[in-house]
Formats: structure tokens, C-alpha cells, sequence
């Protein structure tokens, strides 16, 4: 749904007003500082009642879907490839023990703010001096077995992670991860009664943190999903958090954002005092939104060296006719793939790794 020039503009200017008080510096760094714990706060007080699950997402996303696997020979061999250098470059430096997979366990996130000191912690014992001298194994991690891994940043309480599980759940490949920096979030999708720890591996993570270790190697995700997450970080951090994701996903794997847009309702509510810079603010709660255009979504998953796939901005008119009021949503949805062909990087690991074989 396009708007008129005369809605556009005053969507503008009521941005323009909205924003010319901005949020002090030193709260501002109070809110970058304390992020996790503003979330953990959140999900303490709401549960899973808050977001409705988003069972919209196999129409918008079908590549969620394993089908989307099946293709040439040539293409799988190289993700193989792929996988199983990363794998035993990943297992190298984590110490990896020799244990079946299922012995493999992540302890509960314990409820506290610090979401993510504990991020880590759940791997750090693989790294004690009783394992280093055992032989490794690539195959061994969460999701090993699997022909098609999953992966949603920012999972919540789960309204992305269980529709999804709920719909393969009798499709025995497929893997799901999900992590989010609120440790309280995380819990409620380890209580949640479909849970599954069979196809599904949950953790405390903060992505912006790019030292944290993941529980699978680099390169070996189909897909990852960033729904309405990066919309949370600063805008400074936003690009090296693509950066990293993008190493995650095997060549040919596909990374489907949708997030706020440029003059949503939500962004044109904030009243004077909650802008922190820029499109970017700050909630009575302590939690923050960015509102994106196509241009910068573009321009930030491209750096990232994905290939955009799809690009577009989802506008539509909800009308409250109890109250009479017209309100614009403004959305971005993109669909990025990472390129199927080795980049120099990869081709000169795999030439170190034969000619050492």
C-alpha cells in the first residue's frame, strides 16, 4: 500500500519533532551497558503473553522449509566441503571431547541479568585440561547428524521456534538452534511443553559479542532468521553483527530479516525525549528500536557479502473503527543468500588442509 505525499510528510515531520530532544549521553551508555538486563526484565514480566506467535512465517519464508536443500550435486559437495573444514578448524580450538551427542548437555540459564557472561559458560568446560589430550571427532555437536540447520537470532519466548518446530516435526534432518541474550527468555522456551531437545538446541547468547563461541562450527546453517532483533542493537553494532552471522551459513545458505521500517506507528508514538540518534530509540521499558529503510538494509547485508535476494517494504493500513484512527505499519523483509562459490579465504584453507592431508 503506497502513501500520499501528504501522509509521508507529516510522518516526517512528526519524526523531526520526536526527535530533536535526544536521550542524555550517560543514560545512553546505561542503556547499551545494561541491554540484556532490560530484556530479562521484559520476558520476567510478560512470560510468553506478550507477542503472538508468528505463524505467518512459512508464507513469508518458505526457505525455513528442507525442501529447499535438494539441489544440484555439485552444490551439495562443495556445502559438504564446507562444513567439514569448519568443523574440524571449530573442534581444534574447542577441545571438543569425545562423547555421542546425546551426552552433550547445556545447563539452564539460571535467571539472572547477566545473560551475557553465561553465554560461554555453557561450553567452557570443554576446554579443561581432562579433554584436551582425547582424540577429536568433526561429527560431534549439537544438530551433528542433521541435514538442515536453523538457526533464529533473538528467539524470545519462543513464537518463532515453536511453529517452526511444530511444522517439521516429523522431518528427522532438520535442526533448529536459537538463542537470546535474555537468559529469561531462554528459559521459558526450555519450560515450553513442545520443546524438543532431539531437534532443537536453545542458548544464552549475545551477538554482539563476536568472541562467544556458537555450538556448531562456522559454515554449516541453511538458514538463519532475523526477525524484528536487529532493530535492538545500536546502529554502530549492527554491521559487525551481519558480519559475523553471514560466516555462520554455508554457501548457499540464506539469511531472511524482517524488521520496523521508516515511519512505522510505532516509530511516529515515541514522544520527545526517548530518541537516542538518528531513527534510533529508546522504550519506557529500557528496551530500544531502530527503524530501517531498504536502502540501509541493503547496504549492510551487501558489505556483509550476501546476495540480495529480495528487498521490499511491507506497508499496511490498520484502521481502528471503534476509535476511528488510521494507523500505517511499515515493514522490511529481505532475503540474502550467501554465494555458492568458495571465496579465496576458503579455497586457500582448502588447499592448506590437502596439502598437509
Amino acid at each position: 500500500m503506497q502513501w500520499s505525499k501528504e501522509e509521508e510528510e507529516a510522518a516526517r515531520k512528526t519524526v523531526e519533532e520526536n526527535s530533536a530532544v535526544r536521550v542524555l549521553s550517560e543514560e545512553q551508555v546505561k542503556y547499551e551497558s545494561e541491554a540484556s538486563k532490560y530484556w530479562d526484565t521484559f520476558y520476567k514480566i510478560h512470560k510468553n503473553k506478550f507477542f503472538k506467535d508468528r505463524n505467518w512465517l512459512l508464507r513469508e519464508f518458505p526457505e525455513i522449509l528442507p525442501v529447499g536443500q535438494k539441489t544440484e550435486e555439485k552444490v551439495k559437495e562443495l556445502s559438504w566441503n564446507h562444513v567439514k573444514i569448519n568443523t574440524e578448524s571449530f573442534f581444534s580450538k574447542m577441545h571438543c571431547p569425545t562423547m555421542p551427542e546425546e551426552k552433550i548437555h547445556y545447563k539452564e540459564s539460571s535467571g539472572s541479568s547477566d545473560g551475557q557472561s553465561k553465554a560461554g559458560s555453557d561450553f567452557s568446560k570443554l576446554d579443561s585440561e581432562e579433554y584436551r589430550e582425547r582424540p577429536l571427532k568433526t561429527e560431534l555437536f549439537p544438530g551433528s547428524n542433521a541435514a538442515f540447520r536453523i538457526l533464529e537470532v533473538g528467539c524470545g519466548a519462543g513464537n518463532s521456534v515453536f511453529p517452526i518446530l511444530n511444522t517439521l516435526q516429523n522431518v528427522p534432518e532438520f535442526f533448529l538452534y536459537c538463542c537470546d541474550f535474555a537468559s529469561g527468555a531462554v528459559e521459558l522456551v526450555k519450560s515450553h511443553a513442545s520443546y524438543r531437545a532431539s531437534q532443537c538446541c536453545a542458548f544464552v547468547h549475545d551477538v554482539c559479542d563476536h568472541g562467544l563461541p556458537y555450538p556448531f562450527p562456522d559454515g554449516t546453517l541453511d538458514v538463519i532468521l532475523l526477525v524484528f532483533v536487529l532493530s535492538s542493537i545500536h546502529p554502530d553494532r549492527m554491521q559487525g553483527v551481519i558480519n559475523r552471522l553471514s560466516e555462520l551459513l554455508k554457501p548457499g545458505g540464506m539469511l531472511l530479516f524482517r524488521d520496523y521500517g521508516r515511519y512505522d506507528k510505532t516509530q511516529l508514538r515515541f514522544k520527545r525525549g526517548h530518541c537516542l540518534s538518528e531513527n534510533f530509540y529508546v522504550r519506557g521499558d529500557g528496551t530500544r528500536a531502530y527503524f530501517f529503510t531498504k536502502g540501509e538494509v541493503h547496504n549492510m547485508f551487501c558489505k556483509a557479502g550476501l546476495d540480495e535476494k529480495q528487498n521490499l517494504v511491507d506497508r499496511r493500513l490498520q484502521v481502528n473503527r471503534k476509535k476511528k484512527v488510521k494507523m500505517h505499519r511499515v515493514w522490511v523483509q529481505g532475503k540474502f543468500q550467501k554465494p555458492l562459490h568458495l571465496t579465496q579465504k576458503s579455497s586457500n584453507l582448502v588447499f592448506s588442509v590437502l596439502s598437509h592431508g
